[in-house]
Protein backbone atom coordinates (compact mmCIF):
# COMPACT_ATOMS: atom_id res chain seq x y z
CA UNK A 1 0.00 0.00 0.00
CA UNK A 2 2.79 2.38 0.62
CA UNK A 3 4.08 2.18 -2.47
CA UNK A 4 1.06 2.29 -4.48
CA UNK A 5 0.21 5.89 -2.35
CA UNK A 6 3.79 7.18 -3.63
CA UNK A 7 3.34 5.96 -6.96
CA UNK A 8 -0.16 7.62 -7.19
CA UNK A 9 0.81 10.85 -6.10
CA UNK A 10 4.08 11.02 -7.92
CA UNK A 11 1.90 10.75 -11.12
CA UNK A 12 -0.40 13.26 -10.22
CA UNK A 13 2.15 15.32 -9.36
CA UNK A 14 4.01 14.88 -13.24
CA UNK A 15 1.50 12.99 -15.44
CA UNK A 16 0.83 15.49 -18.44
CA UNK A 17 -2.18 17.00 -18.36
CA UNK A 18 -3.28 17.13 -22.10
CA UNK A 19 -6.54 19.26 -23.00
CA UNK A 20 -9.96 18.60 -24.24
CA UNK A 21 -9.66 18.37 -27.99
CA UNK A 22 -10.90 21.83 -30.37
CA UNK A 23 -14.17 21.60 -32.51
CA UNK A 24 -17.80 21.65 -32.07
CA UNK A 25 -19.90 19.63 -29.29
CA UNK A 26 -23.56 19.77 -31.13
CA UNK A 27 -24.91 20.70 -34.48
CA UNK A 28 -26.66 18.99 -37.46
CA UNK A 29 -24.19 16.96 -40.65
CA UNK A 30 -24.82 14.37 -43.07
CA UNK A 31 -27.72 13.36 -45.28
CA UNK A 32 -30.61 11.22 -44.73
CA UNK A 33 -33.03 10.86 -42.16
CA UNK A 34 -32.21 12.24 -38.94
CA UNK A 35 -30.67 10.56 -36.11
CA UNK A 36 -30.02 11.91 -32.51
CA UNK A 37 -26.57 11.15 -31.17
CA UNK A 38 -25.43 11.96 -27.68
CA UNK A 39 -22.39 10.66 -26.23
CA UNK A 40 -21.75 11.06 -22.47
CA UNK A 41 -18.62 10.34 -20.31
CA UNK A 42 -15.05 11.28 -19.03
CA UNK A 43 -12.36 12.47 -21.31
CA UNK A 44 -11.88 9.67 -23.10
CA UNK A 45 -15.77 11.05 -24.65
CA UNK A 46 -14.40 13.93 -24.69
CA UNK A 47 -11.78 13.05 -26.42
CA UNK A 48 -8.74 13.65 -25.26
CA UNK A 49 -5.18 12.81 -26.51
CA UNK A 50 -6.18 13.98 -29.81
CA UNK A 51 -5.98 18.14 -31.10
CA UNK A 52 -9.75 17.98 -32.47
CA UNK A 53 -13.13 16.72 -32.01
CA UNK A 54 -12.96 15.33 -36.06
CA UNK A 55 -10.15 12.85 -34.78
CA UNK A 56 -11.99 11.64 -31.14
CA UNK A 57 -14.81 9.53 -30.73
CA UNK A 58 -17.13 12.50 -31.55
CA UNK A 59 -16.10 12.80 -34.99
CA UNK A 60 -15.22 9.22 -35.97
CA UNK A 61 -19.13 7.98 -35.43
CA UNK A 62 -20.27 11.45 -37.08
CA UNK A 63 -17.83 10.81 -40.07
CA UNK A 64 -18.91 6.38 -40.39
CA UNK A 65 -22.50 7.85 -40.20
CA UNK A 66 -23.18 11.16 -42.00
CA UNK A 67 -23.51 9.15 -45.59
CA UNK A 68 -26.47 7.98 -44.08
CA UNK A 69 -28.19 9.91 -42.07
CA UNK A 70 -28.46 13.81 -40.78
CA UNK A 71 -26.80 13.34 -37.19
CA UNK A 72 -27.96 15.90 -34.95
CA UNK A 73 -25.23 15.66 -32.50
CA UNK A 74 -24.16 16.46 -28.74
CA UNK A 75 -21.18 15.67 -26.62
CA UNK A 76 -21.74 16.06 -22.64
CA UNK A 77 -18.38 15.20 -21.43
CA UNK A 78 -15.18 16.77 -18.77
CA UNK A 79 -12.09 15.41 -17.73
CA UNK A 80 -12.54 13.57 -14.76
CA UNK A 81 -16.36 12.91 -14.48
CA UNK A 82 -16.98 10.00 -12.29
CA UNK A 83 -20.57 7.78 -13.52
CA UNK A 84 -21.74 9.62 -10.11
CA UNK A 85 -21.54 13.36 -11.62
CA UNK A 86 -22.83 12.25 -14.91
CA UNK A 87 -25.87 11.01 -13.25
CA UNK A 88 -25.82 14.50 -11.58
CA UNK A 89 -25.51 16.03 -15.04
CA UNK A 90 -28.95 14.43 -16.32
CA UNK A 91 -30.86 14.68 -12.60
CA UNK A 92 -30.88 18.46 -13.27
CA UNK A 93 -32.14 18.63 -16.88
CA UNK A 94 -35.71 18.37 -17.91
CA UNK A 95 -35.10 16.96 -21.19
CA UNK A 96 -32.27 15.29 -23.05
CA UNK A 97 -33.37 14.26 -26.72
CA UNK A 98 -31.74 11.58 -28.22
CA UNK A 99 -32.30 8.43 -29.90
CA UNK A 100 -29.00 6.85 -28.95
CA UNK A 101 -26.64 7.30 -26.47
CA UNK A 102 -23.07 6.27 -26.19
CA UNK A 103 -22.13 6.22 -22.17
CA UNK A 104 -18.04 5.92 -21.64
CA UNK A 105 -17.78 5.77 -17.79
CA UNK A 106 -15.69 3.63 -15.42
CA UNK A 107 -11.87 4.92 -15.28
CA UNK A 108 -12.39 7.50 -12.94
CA UNK A 109 -14.30 5.68 -10.95
CA UNK A 110 -11.62 2.72 -10.76
CA UNK A 111 -9.05 5.49 -10.16
CA UNK A 112 -10.70 7.30 -7.22
CA UNK A 113 -11.81 4.21 -5.66
CA UNK A 114 -15.64 3.98 -6.23
CA UNK A 115 -16.77 0.52 -4.82
CA UNK A 116 -17.98 -1.97 -7.80
CA UNK A 117 -21.19 -2.07 -5.70
CA UNK A 118 -21.88 2.09 -5.91
CA UNK A 119 -20.76 2.31 -9.10
CA UNK A 120 -23.43 -0.53 -11.14
CA UNK A 121 -25.75 1.09 -9.14
CA UNK A 122 -25.05 4.48 -10.62
CA UNK A 123 -24.44 2.96 -14.14
CA UNK A 124 -28.12 1.27 -13.83
CA UNK A 125 -29.61 4.47 -12.27
CA UNK A 126 -27.68 6.37 -15.41
CA UNK A 127 -29.77 4.14 -18.21
CA UNK A 128 -32.73 4.51 -16.45
CA UNK A 129 -32.75 7.88 -16.36
CA UNK A 130 -31.79 7.83 -20.42
CA UNK A 131 -34.33 5.71 -20.87
CA UNK A 132 -37.15 5.69 -18.74
CA UNK A 133 -37.03 9.46 -17.78
CA UNK A 134 -35.94 10.78 -21.53
CA UNK A 135 -36.72 8.18 -23.89
CA UNK A 136 -33.87 7.31 -25.08
CA UNK A 137 -34.25 4.02 -27.85
CA UNK A 138 -31.03 2.47 -27.42
CA UNK A 139 -27.79 3.31 -25.02
CA UNK A 140 -24.15 1.94 -25.73
CA UNK A 141 -22.68 1.32 -22.96
CA UNK A 142 -18.22 1.29 -23.34
CA UNK A 143 -16.53 -1.40 -21.57
CA UNK A 144 -13.65 -0.01 -19.45
CA UNK A 145 -9.90 -0.19 -21.18
CA UNK A 146 -7.27 -2.65 -20.26
CA UNK A 147 -5.84 -0.73 -17.22
CA UNK A 148 -2.87 -3.06 -16.87
CA UNK A 149 -1.89 -1.79 -20.72
CA UNK A 150 -1.81 1.61 -19.90
CA UNK A 151 2.02 2.76 -20.51
CA UNK A 152 1.82 5.59 -17.91
CA UNK A 153 1.05 3.56 -14.79
CA UNK A 154 4.00 2.27 -13.41
CA UNK A 155 4.36 -1.26 -11.36
CA UNK A 156 2.65 -2.44 -9.25
CA UNK A 157 0.26 0.30 -9.47
CA UNK A 158 -0.63 -1.11 -13.06
CA UNK A 159 -1.79 -4.21 -12.24
CA UNK A 160 -3.81 -3.27 -9.38
CA UNK A 161 -5.76 -0.79 -11.73
CA UNK A 162 -5.86 -3.04 -14.23
CA UNK A 163 -7.16 -6.04 -12.11
CA UNK A 164 -9.86 -3.41 -10.99
CA UNK A 165 -10.62 -2.15 -14.67
CA UNK A 166 -11.36 -6.01 -15.42
CA UNK A 167 -13.62 -6.73 -12.39
CA UNK A 168 -15.75 -3.25 -13.16
CA UNK A 169 -15.41 -4.02 -16.64
CA UNK A 170 -17.20 -8.22 -16.21
CA UNK A 171 -19.71 -6.46 -14.14
CA UNK A 172 -21.10 -3.67 -16.51
CA UNK A 173 -21.08 -6.49 -19.44
CA UNK A 174 -23.01 -8.64 -17.37
CA UNK A 175 -25.47 -5.94 -16.34
CA UNK A 176 -25.90 -4.59 -19.59
CA UNK A 177 -26.85 -8.27 -20.66
CA UNK A 178 -29.70 -8.19 -18.81
CA UNK A 179 -31.09 -5.07 -20.72
CA UNK A 180 -33.20 -5.05 -24.10
CA UNK A 181 -32.88 -1.18 -24.61
CA UNK A 182 -28.80 -1.18 -24.32
CA UNK A 183 -25.75 -3.12 -25.19
CA UNK A 184 -22.04 -3.18 -24.17
CA UNK A 185 -19.13 -2.81 -26.71
CA UNK A 186 -15.63 -3.92 -26.01
CA UNK A 187 -12.84 -2.62 -28.21
CA UNK A 188 -10.76 -5.72 -29.26
CA UNK A 189 -7.22 -3.96 -29.43
CA UNK A 190 -3.97 -3.84 -27.03
CA UNK A 191 -2.99 -0.67 -26.03
CA UNK A 192 0.30 0.87 -26.35
CA UNK A 193 2.93 3.54 -26.88
CA UNK A 194 1.66 3.40 -30.94
CA UNK A 195 -1.82 3.52 -30.25
CA UNK A 196 -2.35 6.00 -27.39
CA UNK A 197 -1.72 9.31 -26.65
CA UNK A 198 1.86 11.38 -25.31
CA UNK A 199 0.47 11.11 -21.91
CA UNK A 200 0.45 7.05 -22.26
CA UNK A 201 -3.34 7.36 -20.58
CA UNK A 202 -5.79 8.38 -23.06
CA UNK A 203 -6.66 7.04 -26.43
CA UNK A 204 -4.78 7.77 -29.75
CA UNK A 205 -6.39 8.63 -32.85
CA UNK A 206 -6.30 5.06 -33.81
CA UNK A 207 -8.03 3.76 -30.96
CA UNK A 208 -10.34 6.44 -31.03
CA UNK A 209 -10.89 4.79 -34.87
CA UNK A 210 -12.04 1.37 -33.65
CA UNK A 211 -14.07 2.68 -30.42
CA UNK A 212 -15.66 4.28 -33.65
CA UNK A 213 -16.20 1.18 -35.53
CA UNK A 214 -17.60 -0.70 -32.71
CA UNK A 215 -20.22 2.20 -31.99
CA UNK A 216 -21.27 2.33 -35.83
CA UNK A 217 -21.53 -1.38 -35.77
CA UNK A 218 -24.87 -1.11 -33.01
CA UNK A 219 -26.29 1.77 -34.57
CA UNK A 220 -26.19 -0.06 -37.49
CA UNK A 221 -27.47 -3.15 -36.55
CA UNK A 222 -30.25 -1.95 -34.73
CA UNK A 223 -33.32 -1.83 -36.41
CA UNK A 224 -35.25 0.72 -34.26
CA UNK A 225 -32.77 2.84 -34.13
CA UNK A 226 -33.14 3.10 -38.15
CA UNK A 227 -37.02 2.44 -37.77
CA UNK A 228 -36.49 5.74 -35.65
CA UNK A 229 -34.55 7.78 -37.82
CA UNK A 230 -36.87 7.38 -40.76
CA UNK A 231 -39.59 8.66 -38.62
CA UNK A 232 -37.35 11.68 -37.50
CA UNK A 233 -36.84 12.40 -40.85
Amino acid sequence: MPVLLLQAIYLRMTVLRLPEPEGPRAGRTGQGPVLRLAILGDSSAAGVGVADQKDALLGQVIHRLLSRFTVDYRLLAATGSRTGDVLGWLQDMSEFDADVVVVALGVNDVTKGVSLRRWLRQQSALLDRLVHDFGVKYVIVSGLPPMHDFPLLPQPLRWVLGRQAARFDKALHAMVAGRPDATSITIDMRLDRDNMSEDGFHPGPLVYAAWADAVVAQVLDHQGLLDGADRNA
